[in-house]
């Protein structure tokens, strides 16, 4: 590549000593040259031992440029507008502190830019269990079965193509300049948000399957039902500002969750409610256990067959649920 612009991978981070030093070698490990390349890292005042893995990894790798800036504001977009104001590469490069990027990472997305491709390039995520639990690989599995995310593409088997959106995301420094930061009022789905004023700016939001990362999915069902409630709940309030952005895929959860507590309620008084119900319900969880049953049979591990199942379906709710809740919410007060 003759010409090599200067590039700031920018992380948002917050508690991620068991992640952070996979993404750190894995971008030391980058084909693109070091010299042409920052890390910022937005740090949201962690209490564990980041700190102290990014420190000594910055100890011994003193060809790649480390620096670590705090996020008083301690959220996603913050971190991420912060360590884009702190950045001073041409091209800025998004990643995720649970990530681990291929090493052509970089130098693909910067090629896609330099060819016109479009004007926020990403790639497809290879999603990995975040521990060595049973739990952990069931949701691993999950987090990438059209069951779990609908026609996400970037967490499918993806042709290269203009989407609707991408993980992450890699852009010229005069997209800031074009549409603006990224919304601090949307605690999650600033990605979306993000990509969707792309969009409307006449941009191009671009997806290449040759750019791929490693995402480390949460390890619990705790974890991920705080995940996914986070999602529904913002994906509202960021869809009554877009709401023709709204598909199909993101609809489903919140109906089937208000469908289910309506024949809850209304199977107090009707028969043919709690049929409705015990017919919703069934249906449902044997389509779930069928996708199980497919997975276990496919993977020879006989836990798959309830652990698919539980992790789609706390997805489900949890998304749903949050979706409602966040609507419920915004009734009784502005934003």
């Amino acid at each position: 590549m003759p010409d090599h612009p200067t590039v700031s991978i920018i992380i948002p981070c917050y508690n991620e000593q068991a992640t952070i030093r996979k993404l750190l070698e894995a971008l030391h490990l980058q084909t693109y040259p070091l010299d042409k390349m920052e890390v910022v890292i937005s740090d949201g005042l962690s209490t564990d031992e980041t700190r102290d893995v990014i420190g000594s990894f910055q100890k011994l790798h003193t060809d790649l440029s480390v620096r670590v800036v705090e996020n008083k504001a301690r959220t996603i977009p913050s971190g991420v507008n912060q360590a884009i104001r702190e950045s001073r590469g041409e091209i800025i490069v998004r990643l995720d502190a649970h990530s681990m990027p291929i090493p052509e990472y970089v130098e693909r997305c910067v090629a896609a830019h330099q060819s016109g491709k479009g004007d926020n390039v990403g790639g497809v995520w290879e999603i990995r269990p975040g521990a060595e639990t049973w739990i952990a690989e069931s949701i691993s599995f999950a987090a990438a079965h059209p069951l779990g995310v609908g026609d996400a593409m970037y967490r499918l088997n993806a042709k290269a193509g203009a989407v609707d959106t991408v993980p992450f995301g890699s852009f010229r420094r005069e997209l800031i300049e074009k549409i603006g930061t990224f919304d601090e009022r949307l605690l999650a789905n600033e990605d979306y948000e993000f990509n969707t004023r792309v969009r409307e700016s006449g941009g191009v939001v671009w997806l290449d399957p040759s750019i791929r990362s490693v995402y480390f999915s949460r390890d619990t069902i705790g974890r991920l039902a705080v995940q996914y409630w986070r999602y529904g709940y913002w994906k509202f309030r960021m869809l009554k500002r877009y709401p023709h952005t709204l598909r199909w895929r993101q609809a489903l959860p919140p109906a089937f969750v208000f469908a289910l507590i309506a024949l809850i309620v209304l199977s107090l008084w009707f028969a043919t409610a709690r049929l409705l119900f015990v017919l919703q319900f069934s249906i449902y969880f044997l389509i779930l256990g069928l996708a199980g049953l497919r997975l276990a049979i496919k993977t020879r591990k006989g836990f798959h067959l309830w652990g698919l199942p539980l992790a789609i379906a706390t997805m489900h709710m949890t998304w749903g649920a949050g979706f409602l809740w966040s609507g419920i919410t915004s009734m009784f007060k502005n934003g």
